[in-house]
């Protein structure tokens, strides 16, 4: 197992730590339900380190961007950043992604901890226009400072404006005393927030300034579980729970980032599969009785027959109800659709529900 250049900091903070796509990462401090709240009332902090990061180059940049990714990255400008999925040749996703416009000629990918491998060696398959390729991902560290009060508990260490930073743009300039630090108004909490990219020689650093920036919001560390209970009250996709390289992007509500205004891979079946409709759809549903939904857990109808299978599921810490998504028969997947959960032995009677599940 590899280590963030934090892990022994988080040792220190008594985090418990277990392996994550080949890290060793926190999973949790205090406990799940208090570090929610704590990113959804006031600021906290991920090492989220892990995540992988690929420099796209040159003249041809874009047209291999153009060429993997199903958004259209034609339109970002310099500054700005776009959530976007890696269509496989089967219908499938190899990752969902987020791509940023550094320069002219210059994107950062950002890409799942698990995938760095599968997705570097995907790209470079399809890189027959020669951009230029490099691997960031052992280099660099990524910090994710979110919540309500993310903005105000950050200002003192930047000369930027935080709160003109708007949401999927970015700036590159100072933090916490390091230069040529990425500024991202991403994230995947539904809370707002920055995420920082930084050199794993900076990290430490900048993690302490945070801190002692942040003591008087009630700042804290929080670890991988509460980031999963958070993205799933928002109804954020996780690669490898609800898409994979069997699920579409179609029918996993990806379509708003399915462009057919220009060619990717695979995007003539996927336009095809647009035109004829989907069969399964990614639905989200809230339990009516009590009980917490899993990952792996049938879903089934009135009759106890299996329709679908759970995907993500948990005891919603800010709803206090079993919440999840799954995909099911399209017949099931309109908003207030009844559907059932396996529990053991109960079917646990579900409704399917629009997102997200937390409106703040």
């Amino acid at each position: 197992m590899k280590n963030t250049a934090l892990t022994q900091t988080h040792e220190a903070l008594g985090a418990k730590i277990v392996p994550f796509a080949g890290y060793n990462m926190p999973v949790q401090y205090e406990g799940v339900n208090i570090e929610h709240e704590t990113v959804r009332n006031a600021v906290g902090v991920f090492d989220v380190s892990h995540m992988g990061e690929f420099l796209i180059e040159g003249p041809y940049a874009l047209d291999l961007i153009q060429k993997v990714s199903s958004n259209d990255a034609s339109k970002l400008t310099i500054g700005k950043a776009q959530y976007s999925c890696m269509p496989n040749d089967d219908g499938g996703i190899i990752d969902d992604l987020i791509i940023y416009k550094v320069k002219e000629e210059t994107y950062l990918l950002v890409v799942n901890a698990s995938n760095i491998e599968k997705d570097w060696n995907w790209i470079q398959s399809k890189n027959d226009v020669g951009a230029e390729m490099r691997d960031l991902s052992e280099d660099y560290s990524l910090l994710a400072i979110q919540g309500p009060k993310a903005i105000e508990a950050m200002q003192s260490i930047t000369s930027h404006d935080l709160s003109a930073i708007k949401f999927y743009n970015f700036v590159v300039g100072d933090f916490a005393g390091i230069e040529n630090v990425i500024i991202s108004a991403t994230g995947y909490t539904g809370s707002g927030g920055f995420e920082i990219y930084c050199k794993n020689s900076e990290v430490k650093q900048v993690w302490d300034k945070v801190f002692e920036a942040g003591a008087d919001f009630g700042i804290k560390p929080i670890g991988l579980a509460a980031r999963d209970t958070l993205r799933l009250e928002m109804g954020y996709c996780l690669y490898g729970n609800d898409i994979d390289d069997t699920t579409s992007p179609l029918e996993a509500g990806l379509g708003w980032i399915t462009k057919f205004t220009k060619d990717f891979t695979n995007s003539e079946a996927l336009k095809s599969q647009k035109e004829h409709g989907v069969e399964r759809k990614l639905v989200a549903f809230k339990l009516d009785d009590r009980g917490i939904p899993r990952q792996g857990y049938d879903i089934v109808d009135g009759n106890g027959q299996k329709i679908g299978v759970v995907t993500s599921g948990t005891m919603s810490p800010s709803l206090g109800i079993g919440i999840g998504l799954g995909y099911v028969p399209t017949i099931f997947a309109s908003a207030d659709s009844k559907i059932n959960i396996q529990i053991r032995k109960n079917a646990i009677p579900a409704t399917v529900v629009k997102l997200p599940f937390y409106k703040n």
